[in-house]
This record gives C-alpha cells, structure tokens and sequence, in this order.
C-alpha cells in the first residue's frame, strides 16, 4: 500500500511538472524594431535582417580583443545553446555584432569561435563588415543600448545584454548575458522563451 502511495504520489509531480511546462508562456518586455542591415558573418556569408525573418534569433554584441566581459559572454551564449539543445529547439539563429569591425575581420571572428565549444555552429553568425559609426547608431536605434569606442584605449564601451529578436525582427526580451555569480545568466530561462515564442509563432 505503502508503495502504491508513493508511485501515485511521483506521478502527481511529473504531472505537475510536465503540465507547468507546457502551460509556459512567452511574455514580451520591450518592442524595438530592428533596422534593416546587411553584414558579413565569420563564414564570409552575407547576413541581412530580411534573411534572418521567419525564425526568432539571440542577439549579443561582443568583440575579439575584449579583456573583459566578451569571453564570458561567448560562453554563456554556447550554454544557451546546450539548453536549447536539450529541449529539442532548432529553429532558430544566434548573432553576434561585433563594436570592433575595424579590427573584427569574418577571419578574426572565425578564428574567435573557434576556441569555443559550440553545439551547432551552423546557427551562429558573428558579424562585421561595417564602420564604427554604424554600429554604434545601430545599437543605440535598434536595441537601446550604447556601444562606444573611448578616445583613448582600444576597449570598445558596450552592454553585456542578451536579446531575443522575434520572426518580426522585433527585440522582445533582454537578459543579462554576463554575471559573476553562478546562477546570474538565466540559461534556462532564456531557452525556455525561445521555445515558447517558437510554440506560439507556429500556432499562429
């Protein structure tokens, strides 16, 4: 009887579990339109708002010779990726502005990701292949965020944000993408939004 009781018990809380999961909605925090652009990624490809339309996509901006936040950030953005993994997303992409394109050739972002451990490369578009005027309007316009290079020094001011950007090219949620504490980068949290805004774009 004993026994009984406690298998009815483990049901109820996968149950629970699995109902909480699938009841789990994407909420939308901000609504900025991304302006169109057209960008080289680490591959040599040409990447264009218009060709990243149709599938929600992680955005970041991050640079090469950063002594800071970047390496981190590039991590935790391939732990995203695990976590999407794991819940079986695909449809997505992942894209990384570079603030240094002077110096950010698709060579030298190429050669950057290559000391990462990525999941599926194929999703991922490191891009350059504009002026450092560009890109600092571009963050400020499009995603709220500032990106400056100092007048002295080569350590480009930039935020550590990650960002969803729906099918729309609307950004529709930010997260912190780096944190010196283990649990302040939300890996799961961030994963479970794309699938859910994945979910409801396909119900739609």
């Amino acid at each position: 009887m004993k026994k009984r009781l406690l298998s009815l018990v483990g049901m109820l809380v996968i149950a629970t579990i699995l109902g909480a999961c699938s009841n789990y909605k994407f909420k939308a925090d901000t609504e900025y339109t991304i302006a169109d652009f057209e960008v080289t990624d680490h591959n040599g490809e040409t990447v264009t708002l218009e060709s990243l339309k149709g599938k929600p996509w992680l955005a970041m901006f991050i640079f090469t010779n950063c002594t800071t936040i970047c390496q981190p950030m590039t991590f935790n953005m391939t732990m995203i990726q695990e976590e999407l993994k794991k819940l079986g997303v695909e449809d997505y992409n992942i894209v990384g502005f570079s603030v240094d394109p002077a110096n950010d050739s698709p060579e030298v972002l190429k050669q950057y990701l290559s000391h990462y451990s990525i999941p599926d490369e194929s999703k991922w578009h490191f891009v350059t292949g504009y002026d450092q005027k560009w890109i600092e309007q571009f963050g400020l316009n499009s995603f709220k965020t500032l990106v400056r290079m100092p007048a002295e020094g080569d350590q480009v001011l930039h935020a550590s944000t990650f960002y969803i950007v729906d099918e729309k090219g609307v950004a529709v949620k930010n997260y912190t993408g780096y944190s010196e504490t283990k649990d302040g980068v939300p890996f799961e949290t961030i994963a479970m939004d794309m699938e859910a805004l994945i979910k409801e774009r396909l119900e739609k």
